[in-house]
């Protein structure tokens, strides 16, 4: 399966910066909405997202496709193993569906796979993640966060085992 990988080449002064930002992908068709299966998807939009906002930081494009309706051809484990390769570095997924092999590969590589039933616009998807960040994060993403960053600390949240007992 060929992958290409399209970047573009801005100013960093223009990206958002601050702790706390990790990668997401999200599998399109038409680089505007989140609306394909994993296997199915010809683009993988990749954004950086943080509290203050997010940036594109490539799209990865794939020839070898399965058809959105989930049947999969012989080559299914070879194009499930490139697309997850691919994906290096991704902390959440974002598609339409995902069948129950790719998910086992995708979460064996820390990659945090979340259906979106109804297609979607990138920008919304990109807005809820960083409303997120801003308010109180689930457990989940807490976590996901801290093993992006290296920082037990990284998002200023309290978590029971964070709890000091002070004494009288």
């Amino acid at each position: 399966m060929n992958a290409r990988r399209l970047r573009l080449v801005e100013d960093a002064a223009a990206k958002p910066t601050g702790g706390g930002r990790m990668k997401v992908a999200l599998a399109t068709q038409d680089m505007k909405t989140v609306n394909a299966h994993f296997n199915g998807a010809k683009n993988m939009a990749v954004y950086e997202v943080g509290k203050d906002g997010y940036s594109f930081v490539e799209v990865i494009q794939f020839d070898n496709l399965s058809s959105q309706d989930g049947k999969h051809t012989d080559d299914g484990e070879d194009r499930i193993r490139a697309k997850v390769k691919a994906l290096e570095g991704i902390s959440m997924l974002f598609i339409k569906a995902i069948g129950g092999p790719a998910a086992a590969r995708v979460v064996q590589s820390k990659i945090h796979p979340m259906k979106i039933p109804n297609d979607e616009p990138i920008t919304e998807v990109l807005e809820r993640i960083r409303a997120m960040l801003n308010g109180n994060p689930p457990p989940w993403l807490r976590k996901l966060m801290r093993e992006e960053t290296g920082d037990t600390r990284a998002l200023d949240f309290l978590d029971e085992d964070d709890m000091v007992e002070e004494t009288v």
